[in-house]
């Protein structure tokens, strides 16, 4: 009874360690998922116990080199060279498709991927970081004009003498502000 694990007065308590060198009581033992064992907490990864099956659930991604296409797998669909031949064979390899995208801004060959790359909201064109403003990629619908016009306007204002001259004491007053407001 002491093999199958537990104590005298709890029998079924319990498991020892199936690792060679181990055959420690363990009171909750591990199940790989792999070689269907028991093991303890020390040897319950695949890699401290020498998992002859550890790849069985695993995940890959392929990458085929001609058409750029990633394939996933698991350990269970066999080797990359057999994957990469089904994937050839399947009709869906197309070497056209290898192109990847770019910004659609003018002179940038930047090749957008999945975190460089934004979609205008006025135009709906994919660009990258860089010309992500409407002006920056000559976005057909954005009116730049008028937004000039207002910080012209604005900066005109704040210049031209107005700001902070109304109702406030000078320096012939003998007491002048220690900050200007504007």
């Amino acid at each position: 009874m002491a093999a199958a694990g537990g104590t005298e007065a709890f029998p079924d308590l319990g498991r020892h360690c199936q690792h060679s060198d181990c055959h420690q009581l363990d009171f909750l033992p591990f199940t790989c998922d792999g070689c269907q064992k028991v093991f303890c907490l020390e040897h319950r990864s695949f890699k401290s116990h020498d998992c002859p099956k550890s790849d069985r659930n695993s995940r890959k991604v392929v990458v085929c080199e001609i058409c750029s296409m990633s394939i996933e797998t698991t350990g269970k669909d066999g080797d990359e060279s057999r994957i990469l031949e089904r994937h050839h064979e399947s009709g869906d390899c197309d070497p056209r498709k290898k192109k990847k995208p770019t910004c659609s801004a003018r002179r940038c060959r930047e090749i957008l991927t999945f975190s460089n790359t934004c979609v205008c909201k006025t135009c709906r064109l994919k660009v990258c970081l860089k010309h992500r403003f409407p002006a920056e990629h000559n976005c057909g619908r954005v009116d730049t004009g008028r937004w000039n016009e207002k910080f012209m306007a604005a900066l005109e204002l704040r210049n031209g003498g107005d700001c902070g001259k109304r109702g406030r004491p000078t320096a012939a007053n003998g007491s002048s502000p220690s900050v200007k407001a504007c």
